[in-house]
């Protein structure tokens, strides 16, 4: 997919600082608040995952267009990104269950 030199650059760079941002915001939470591991761990494998799911879209659009098997190729890193991002979207809905569940004390 044809774009500007530095688009590749700023994608790469936005895309590192917010996900960046994001992880060390959740650490920070989980260690402040030692509870509901499996809820902050999975919204880590879900960044995690999205980022590597990102990763293989972005050498889809990048791929060199003039490669006699292009099309498939793309098709294939394309297919990749979404299977991955898929289970990213699942481990972050299983984070959101284990963070809705209210602990009773009774």
């Amino acid at each position: 997919m044809p774009m500007e030199q530095e688009m590749h650059g700023l994608l790469i760079g936005g895309f590192s600082l917010v996900v960046g941002l994001m992880i060390l915001v959740t650490l920070f939470l989980w260690i402040r608040s030692k509870n509901n591991n499996l809820a902050y761990a999975s919204v880590l494998a879900h960044f995690l995952l999205l980022s590597v799911a990102l990763y293989f879209l972005f050498r889809a659009i990048t791929f060199n267009v003039d490669h006699p098997m292009a099309s498939e190729e793309i098709s294939l890193r394309v297919g990749v990104s979404g299977s991955i991002w898929a289970v990213s979207m699942i481990c972050l809905l299983i984070g959101l269950i284990k963070f809705s569940k209210v602990n009773r004390v009774y």
